[in-house]
Parts: C-alpha cells; sequence; structure tokens
C-alpha cells in the first residue's frame, strides 16, 4: 500500500494539480506534510502526555487515515 501510495501522492496529484489549477507544489506541499505528521502510536501518545485519557485510534482506508479519540479530563 505504501508504495501505491507514494505514487498518488507525490505523482499523481500534483500532476492533477497542475493540469486542473495550475499549481502543482500546492499538492506536492501536501503530500510532504502528510508525510511529516506522526503515525498513529506516536499522537496516541502525544495525546497520552498532554493529558488525555481513553486515547484511542480507528484506522480507516488501509492506514492512511485514522482518527484519533481521547477524553480530557
Amino acid at each position: 500500500m505504501s508504495k501505491a501510495y507514494d505514487a498518488y501522492s507525490f505523482a499523481f496529484m500534483p500532476l492533477m494539480g497542475k493540469l486542473v489549477t495550475n499549481d502543482s507544489e500546492s499538492y506536492r506541499y501536501l503530500a510532504e506534510s502528510i508525510r511529516m505528521h506522526p503515525n498513529q502510536e506516536t499522537l496516541k501518545s502525544m495525546m497520552v502526555d498532554a493529558g488525555f485519557d481513553r486515547v484511542t485510534y480507528h484506522n480507516m482506508t488501509a492506514g492512511v487515515v485514522a482518527l484519533h479519540r481521547g477524553i480530557k479530563p
């Protein structure tokens, strides 16, 4: 999944952005910022460290997207 997602994010999305909006850089930036986002477990740990309780996450679309949830006491 990772190679397919990388091809989509770093090649297809910027190309489509260039064709549709004449702006490939915004779509390249989006892919790069997603790459820099912490993984699910790291973000979960960061939320616990910030004081959230009952922190969980649910992977969607084969882990490309994750929904995190935490309760602030």
